[in-house]
Order: C-alpha cells, then structure tokens, then sequence
C-alpha cells in the first residue's frame, strides 16, 4: 500500500529511513531515494542494496555492482502528509551470514552523497 510507511533500521535498530510507495525519506522527511520492487536505489539511481523483511537493507559483500538505473524517480513536489515522526521499536533481526553486509552499518552516508557512478555533466 503506498499509504503505509514502511521503516528502515540498521542492524542496531536505529531508524534510519521511511518508505512511502516508492519514496524513500530520512527521518527529517528529505527525499533520499527511491525502491523498485525490493531494490534500494538513491536519487541518483544507484543501486544499494535490497530492502530486507526486517527492514534492514542487505546486499552481497561481494557481489557485482548493479548499473545505474537509467531512469531514476524525480523527487517529489511535497512531502507526504502522513509522513510519520517517530518511528515503532525495530523488529528482531535475524542474522545475517558473512558474506551478507547491512549497508547502512557499513555506509551510514550512502544517501548523503552524489554517487561516484553518475555521469558528469556537460
């Protein structure tokens, strides 16, 4: 439903992004990225990883790199209105292997920055 919020932890249990629709906010309510299916992409279109049941985004430690997406989500006009302001106690998280990294533990900035893969302008 893209009413329904859905929150994003790390592995801490620390809130760190909300999911409306395709939508991806901070918790100040900025535009941060956006989901396509279960993949997590930033405003740019890069891809960071996979949006997990506990809410925790997870990829390959070594896995390939996915392309940029070719079409990234313009950021919205507004904000939603039902944007929450705090968000529920984080679930149990299950865990998770070694070859398996949570990547806003091991990149807490990665929505903070314009991705390296994005082409120069002309």
């Amino acid at each position: 439903m893209p009413d329904k919020p859905i929150f994003i932890y790390n592995t801490a249990g620390d809130w760190q992004a909300t999911a409306m629709g395709q939508y991806l906010f901070d918790s100040r309510g900025e535009y941060i990225g956006f989901l396509e299916g279960q993949a997590v992409f930033t405003r740019d279109g890069e891809w960071v990883g996979d949006l997990a049941k506990d809410g925790r985004i997870l990829r390959k430690r070594a896995g390939k790199r996915r392309p940029m997406h070719p079409h990234p989500l313009a950021k919205p006009a507004v904000k939603p209105s039902n944007l929450p302001a705090r968000a529920p106690l984080p679930p149990q998280n299950a865990e998770i292997s070694y070859d398996t990294i949570d990547v806003l533990e091991e990149d807490p900035d990665v929505f903070k920055r314009v991705s390296e893969h994005k082409e120069d302008m002309d």
